[in-house]
């Protein structure tokens, strides 16, 4: 749906010579034309207007003197720097063109009539006036001579069955005496000879002396004859090989039409068109393909009055999907001195042709290929493409409908054939288009009716005339020169910046050159490349260096989720863009249409109506182009979460709602599937700690509620099913309920739908499971009823359960369903009798904490229980939380040997005062204890660490104290509680443990809890600030190298840098350590806006994870006598804040110093070490079995143990 656009013509009338031009060819290394009259063969630079070189014909007697003279044949030779050309008098002459010589370089006496070189220009061709053809090298040695004429058809003569001769075969209406008619009277009666585009083939026409008409045969490279075309009635002169092809173009005279032709190369017809005139009205002169064999120049000659004065043109037709449109029609008027005597192509520019008239003047036409689309940015726009073909105009309006050509929406029929079109640019009237004749007349349409006020005839002066339409369409300008144009248009201001960019940078260098072609629609330029993608990228924030580094890439892997990017067809064009749409549409080389539907516009479209909420226009898009549903949330959540009930409301459609909630997932498609451009602002996620599944589903449920429950019960219920941790057994309690009170209300959905839906979202089988789990008897027989399962398998299992008490029944349903820790709560409280098999439970399933919250701490079952963990905890080398909690259970004696196995000697002393162990027990005691300890001990402290400790043990019993009080109070108020405890009971001073020590050890328990969360909430606000402040840093960096002298700054800064460097360090090399890390340090500041913020933060929140990690053996000990006292909620809480603040830590390690970070700002070392030192503590003592050693953790310990900045870690794991 392309048309060709007059870029430039040059007109060149300086040229003035004897007679009248009579061959010319283009050299291609220079543009120069070489012209031959029958006088002179003259070199030309149309360009300049100056004669390069000349040399006369006539002077060395190649052509006679009168000027009867005849050049049949004129070709550059760029190998031979030479021009050769051959006369009807049968010389064949070289003329050189840097000497300006002749030289003859052969004659045959009989005269020449066409001389033609091949493509690769190896071999002539020349054919005589005896009519045989010569076939020579390059060097003109000759190769073969035959005649043109031959009885024999050739080598590729058709193979016949028997099936009867030509002339037993039915011949028409016209019968047997239907001949071929000879030759048209105007016809020269010359050979025609053409090559095709490869060289291996060429074609030769010419008069049949038999039949008088012309017969077109075709010769290899070798002068061996190959086929000979069929007698075909009215063949004319005409005759041109596509380059590219095997079709050979010829003109047929009929008797109702006047067509080009086309022959294969076995000299069968292989397709036509017909021209527009008839054949008293025109003669073809001449057929040129152009180099990409994409234009068929078609000269004619078209007889209008009686004087027989010609009135000659130049017609362009291009072909697709199987038409021929004529796209420009050159008309050289009824002057003999302005008609074409010459015509060609340019061998280097497939686009470029050029002509020589009677009067010596040189016409250069630059074409380019152009689509006119209409250029609106609103809805009103019809996205209209015109489409130029001979005096018609086709128009397709591709927001309506898409039309394949040569189809269209409607046709404008005008009077003469249309040499250019283009639509109006004005907003509020794009829809308008004008059209320009090859007659100089100017016509306006609006919507497909012609204003006739609009319409403007033109004179062709010499001169140039600008020339404005009055009325309401001013940006429509012409240029007119001569008989040809150049048309205007005005761009859109919104677009004007970046094109104004362009154009201004393009006379400097390319912007690219792998662009096929390119559309601009509202505020996206969409580009089609060579390699086969389609780029859609936004203009508002489009640079020059964006779009050559979007050219450059190759769509690999990396831009799988590149919204600008996608790939096409082989060979796809742009044809037009829909505004305020997101189609867009594509010609292929073959000439058919496609939709398609560009992300990029897809997404930018789809922001818009959300922006606006315009919930179902987005809806309805992305349901019909696949595109996720979750964008529908990611893209504003806040947004969505404050507007639901207009987002349902919009929609109405239980299906469609219900689609949106069964694609919902944790997965942003913001970040993965559709990023957001960098320059888009980010949308604030909501602070919920929810996971984002779970709070739409809750929203759109509680919403739905609200308006009408009944309306949307299968929405809700699929609201329920779709989250996180399905609640099934909340949506199996509606339908109950739904079956034991029908709604009444008209259109309401029955508890048997709702229960089919239900096993249309849900496996029967755990459907049934969770039915079963809410111990309603009557649900799970309502289910097992939709399911498959044989009643036999289930019957039995359901009356044995309704047999059972329920407490007991219960916990038979919820074993049987692998909930162990719901069974433990029903089956403690089915009585005394069923203990054993609780404790049982307990065991096989390690459930002891619940078990120890399931019974009072008094009872026997507690103490039971208790044991039976201490056990446990043994077997797990955790003797010491044994000891604790058999020592708090009241079994002193066990708890001593556990605490004597951990090598806990402060603890086991006070179990052994408590018993009370007889003085030599307990010394013996002491000494076990004492070895062991060392022997503990050995692996990780030092010589005189391990001889102090032992030496306290074993001198423990000596040393008396005269008042024990004042002692114990000042261990208790240093918060050395083991100690304290110790002191206790070797003094027998239990009053302290009620009076001074759990108070002490509840009012720790506080303070450390509001410590630890006021510096949970300060090293947030600190990683936050520093997050802003990076961002800040990075946004004026990017700015800055945006700048035209970014380069020189990028350079002064280094060197600024390393003068600074050099600098201080010479000035401050005699500064001690201490002072060099004093001065670092007053250069940090947390100021907002101080310039080292970013680094004051990072040394803040090292020092806070410092501070937390400094906590962990006072955690530890704090947590050990609360669990001995009873104190468990108040462990459980602590233990929990310091869980929280190590794991908040420990993530936001990586986001505060990222890989990359140098060094010297920011302390990793030290963080890795207090990270793992932290994971090591939070894993030392724990209160209950589910914070056990996970395998994260192991990773990350044997991680950091090949540090080799952390000392002795590989020892510790």
């Amino acid at each position: 749906m392309r048309n060709l656009k007059l870029l430039k013509s040059l007109r060149s009338s300086e040229l003035q010579g004897p007679g009248s031009p009579q061959c010319f060819s283009v050299r291609a290394d220079t543009g120069s034309l070489l012209i031959a009259s029958q006088y002179s063969i003259t070199e030309y630079d149309p360009r300049t207007g100056q004669v390069v070189s000349e040399a006369s014909l006539t002077a060395d007697g190649f052509l006679p003197e009168d000027g009867s003279g005849v050049v049949v044949g004129l070709q550059d030779l760029a190998e031979l720097e030479s021009a050769c050309l051959a006369t009807a008098g049968g010389d064949v002459v070289l003329f050189n063109l840097n000497t300006c010589q002749l030289e003859c370089v052969g004659s045959v006496d009989r005269g020449l009539t066409s001389m033609s070189w091949s493509p690769d220009e190896e071999l002539v061709i020349l054919t005589t006036g005896q009519e045989t053809i010569i076939m020579m090298t390059k060097d003109f040695e000759p190769i073969t001579e035959v005649g043109i004429h031959q009885d024999d058809f050739g080598e590729g003569k058709f193979i016949t069955v028997g099936w009867g001769k030509k002339e037993t075969q039915f011949h028409g209406s016209e019968g047997k005496q239907a001949e071929v008619q000879p030759a048209v009277s105007w016809d020269d009666h010359r050979p025609r000879v053409t090559w095709r585009g490869d060289g291996q083939l060429f074609a030769v026409s010419a008069i049949c002396p038999q039949t008088g008409a012309r017969k077109v045969r075709v010769w290899n490279r070798e002068g061996v004859l190959q086929a000979t075309s069929e007698p075909i009635n009215g063949l004319e002169q005409a005759l041109c090989w596509k380059p590219s092809g095997s079709l050979i173009a010829s003109t047929q005279r009929h008797p109702n039409k006047h067509s080009v032709v086309f022959m294969e190369k076995n000299g069968l017809l292989h397709g036509d068109f017909a021209l527009p005139l008839s054949k008293v009205q025109a003669k073809v002169k001449e057929l040129l393909w152009n180099s990409d064999s994409a234009v068929l120049a078609v000269w004619l000659e078209d007889m209008r009055n009686k004087k027989k004065s010609l009135h000659s043109a130049v017609q362009l037709w291009t072909v697709a999907n199987y038409h021929w449109y004529l796209k420009q029609s050159l008309e050289f008027g009824p002057d003999p001195q302005k008609a074409p005597v010459c015509v060609c192509w340019d061998p280097e520019r497939p686009l470029r042709l050029h002509v020589v008239t009677r009067s010596w003047t040189s016409i250069t036409y630059d074409w380019g290929w152009t689509t006119e689309r209409s250029t609106g940015l609103d809805a009103t726009d019809n996205a209209s493409v015109a489409v130029i073909d001979g005096e018609k105009i086709l128009v397709t309006t591709f927001r309506q409908c898409v039309v394949p050509p040569p189809m269209c929406s409607f046709e404008l029929q005008l009077k003469s054939p249309v040499n250019q079109v283009t639509f109006l640019c004005q907003p509020e009237g794009t829809n308008q288009l004008a059209a320009f004749t090859a007659d100089g007349q100017i016509s306006v349409y609006t919507q497909g009716v012609c204003r006739p006020d609009a319409c403007v005839c033109f004179c062709f002066p010499s001169s140039g005339i600008f020339a404005r339409l009055d009325g309401e369409i001013p940006p429509i300008c012409w240029r007119l020169r001569g008989l040809h144009f150049f048309l205007v248009s005005l761009a859109v201001k919104k677009q004007q910046s970046f094109l104004e960019m362009c154009a201004f940078i393009s006379a400097y260098f390319q912007l690219a050159s792998s662009v096929s072609s390119f559309a601009i629609c509202n505020d996206f330029l969409l580009i089609t490349t060579h390699s086969h993608t389609c780029r859609c990228l936004q203009l508002s924030t489009l640079t020059v260096k964006g779009l050559q580094a979007a050219l450059a890439s190759d769509g690999g892997q990396n831009d799988q989720n590149d919204e600008t990017l996608r790939r096409v067809e082989r060979g796809s064009r742009i044809v037009t863009v829909v505004p305020q749409d997101t189609r867009v549409i594509l010609q292929m080389p073959r000439g058919n249409l496609e939709t398609i539907h560009h992300r990029a516009l897809v997404l930018a479209q789809l922001r818009k109506w959300l922006d606006s909420l315009k919930f179902r226009d987005a809806f309805e898009c992305m349901r019909k182009l696949r595109i996720n549903l979750n964008f529908i949330y990611d893209h504003n959540p806040k947004a969505f979460l404050e507007n639901i009930e207009t987002f349902i409301k919009q929609l109405s459609s239980i299906n469609h709602i219900n689609l949106f909630l069964t694609e919902l997932k944790e997965e942003d498609t913001t970040s993965s599937m559709y990023p957001r451009s960098e320059s888009s602002p980010v949308q604030p996620q909501p602070a919920s700690k929810q996971k984002k599944v779970d709070v739409v589903c809750d929203a759109l449920r509680s919403v739905m509620e609200s308006m009408d429950p009944n309306k949307y019960c299968l929405s809700i219920l699929t609201a329920h099913v779709k989250k996180t941790i399905p609640e099934l057994e909340i949506a199996l309690q509606k339908v109950h309920e739904l079956r034991e009170n029908p709604p009444k209300a008209p259109g309401a959905v029955s508890a048997e739908e709702a229960l089919k839906y239900l096993l249309f979202l849900v496996n029967v089988n755990d459907l049934y499971d969770y039915s079963l789990g809410t111990y309603d008897f009557d649900l799970v027989l309502m289910v097992a009823e939709k399911s498959q399962k044989d009643p036999k398998e289930y019957l039995p299992f359901l009356n044995m359960l309704k047999s059972l008490e329920p407490n007991y029944q219960r916990y038979t349903i919820d074993k049987h369903l692998k909930r162990y820790r719901k069974a433990l709560h029903h089956l403690s409280k089915c009585g005394e009798e069923h203990f054993p098999e609780a404790l049982q439970l307990v065991k096989e399933q390690k459930l002891y904490s619940e078990a120890l919250r399931l019974y009072s701490a008094d009872s026997a079952h507690y103490k039971t229980l208790s044991c039976a963990y201490a056990e446990h905890l043994v077997e797990q080398q955790q003797a010491e939380q044994a000891g604790l909690l058999l020592w708090r259970c009241g079994e002193p004696a066990r708890a001593l040997q556990a605490f004597a196995t951990s090598s806990s000697w402060r603890n086991a002393i006070c179990v052994a005062q408590q018993i009370p162990l007889p003085p030599d027990q307990l010394a013996l005691l002491a000494r076990d204890l004492a070895g062991n300890h060392e022997n503990w001990w050995s692996c990780d402290l030092e010589i005189e660490v391990e001889s102090r400790e032992a030496t306290l043990l074993l001198d423990y019993i000596s040393s008396k104290f005269s008042d024990c009080e004042e002692a114990i109070l000042a261990l208790i108020t240093g918060a050395s509680w083991e100690e304290a405890l110790r002191l206790i009971y070797m003094h027998n001073r239990q009053d302290i443990t009620e009076t001074n020590l759990k108070p002490a050890i509840l009012e720790a328990v506080n303070t450390q809890t509001s410590f630890l969360e006021a510096q949970i909430g300060t090293f947030t606000r600190h990683k936050t600030r520093l997050a802003v402040v990076r961002e800040q840093k990075e946004k004026a960096r990017l700015e800055m190298l945006d700048c035209a002298d970014a380069e020189l700054y990028s350079e002064a800064s280094s060197v600024m840098t390393n003068s600074k460097y050099s600098h201080s360090n010479s000035r401050i090399s005699s500064r001690s350590s201490k002072n060099r890390r004093k001065a670092e340090r007053k250069k940090l500041s947390l100021k907002e806006g101080s310039p080292m913020e970013d680094r004051a933060l990072m040394f803040a929140l090292a020092e806070i994870i410092t501070t937390v990690d400094k906590m962990r053996e006072e955690v530890h000990n704090l947590l050990k006598v609360l669990v001995l006292f009873q104190f468990d909620k108040q462990a459980e809480k602590l233990q929990l804040t310091y869980d929280e603040a190590l794991q908040m830590m420990e993530a936001a390690v990586p986001e505060v110093w990222p890989e990359g970070l140098q060094t010297s700002q920011a302390p990793v070392n030290i963080v890795l070490i207090i990270v793992f030192n932290s994971l090591s503590v939070h894993l030392t003592f724990c209160i209950t079995d589910q914070h056990a050693l996970k395998s994260e953790h192991v990773d990350q310990l044997l991680f950091l143990s090949k540090n080799p900045d952390i000392p002795s870690l590989s020892k510790c794991v």
